[in-house]
This record gives structure tokens, C-alpha cells and sequence, in this order.
């Protein structure tokens, strides 16, 4: 009964940080990363399509991401998504590939992606500790149904404390791996 709700806990916490981790992937750092373009649509004959569903994305070289249609029709598509994607990217339309080369990031834009990082983390502890009242009450369920005892509810209990503190644990450093790499500290 209690194993049940801290697998249950436990996968929740997963799937949430495996999330967490893709969300600061995308965010950008002065290195060409394709992870950027992961929720860029393009319009593909009215249908929005992944940009990486429509051609091969490259990166040449740190400073410079590549887009190649496999639809030459597509390129005024592939830059006028990439334009309007807010990523404060300028491709570069030569008739054959979308040059995307990535600037380097001002101090200015910096300190902005730090705060979005830490706005990110806050959402994340918030997503966890809603994870541990909802296992918790469940489990007080489990005990005010008598299915299980005053002493097994007090231990899962300390188990899902257990698991939402380290997984808090992982999220911060997560979170302060990133903003290091955006700060350059």
C-alpha cells in the first residue's frame, strides 16, 4: 500500500525533473546548441511541423547553426519561424541553408536567463512539494481506511521526504550547473 504510493512519488519526481532538465537545456548560452530549435514550428503546407521534421539541422562550428531543407521551397518558412521564435536569432537565407549564427551573450542578457533559471527552479520546488502533500494525504488515507498502521504511515512519510529532498537537491544543482555555464563563472 505505501510502496504504491512512493513508486508513484517517485516516478511523479522523475518525470518531472527528466523535464526540468530538457526546459534548461533550450535555454540559449552563446554555444550553438540545436536543443534551442526543439519548439520551433514551421508552417509545412499548412501543417506546423518540428523544424527538425523539414531538414537536417547542423552545427559547422560553436557560433553557427545550420538549417537545410529538404524542400528548397521551405527556407523563407525555416527563417521567418526561426525569426519569430523570440530567441533574438538573426538567420542568414543564402538560397541553399538558413545560417543561424548564435552572438555571444551581453552581461545584460546574461543576468536575464539567470533569473529565468531561478524562476524555472521555483516552479520545479513548488511542482515537488505538491507531490509530497498529495503522498501524504494519500497515505493518511490509507491509514484512516485502517489499511495500514500509525507507524508504517509515519515512515512513508519520512521516505517521501526522503525522495522530495534529494530530488530538491538535484534540481538546485542542476539549476546552479546552468546558471554558472550562462554567467561563465
Amino acid at each position: 500500500m505505501v510502496k504504491d504510493v512512493l513508486k508513484d512519488v517517485e516516478k511523479r519526481v522523475k518525470v518531472s525533473m527528466e523535464h526540468f532538465r530538457k526546459e534548461l537545456s533550450k535555454l540559449r548560452t552563446g554555444r550553438a546548441n540545436l536543443s534551442i530549435f526543439e519548439d520551433i514550428k514551421v508552417d509545412y503546407y499548412g501543417t506546423p511541423t518540428p523544424i527538425n521534421q523539414v531538414g537536417t539541422l547542423g552545427i559547422p562550428d560553436p557560433t553557427l547553426i545550420t538549417v537545410q531543407p529538404w524542400d528548397p521551397s521551405l527556407l523563407e518558412v525555416i527563417d521567418k519561424a526561426i525569426r519569430g521564435a523570440d530567441l533574438g536569432l538573426n538567420p542568414i537565407n543564402d538560397g541553399k541553408v538558413v545560417k543561424v549564427p548564435i552572438p555571444p551573450l551581453d552581461q545584460e542578457r546574461r543576468q536575464e536567463i539567470a533569473k529565468v533559471i531561478r524562476k524555472m527552479l521555483e516552479e520545479e520546488k513548488t511542482a515537488l512539494r505538491l507531490f509530497r502533500r498529495e503522498s501524504r494525504e494519500a497515505i493518511e488515507k490509507l491509514e484512516k481506511d485502517k489499511a495500514i498502521s500509525e507507524d508504517d504511515k509515519f515512515h512513508g512519510f519520512d521516505k517521501i521526504q526522503e525522495i522530495i529532498d534529494d530530488s530538491t537537491k538535484k534540481t538546485e544543482e542542476m539549476a546552479a550547473a546552468k546558471e554558472k555555464e550562462i554567467l561563465g563563472r
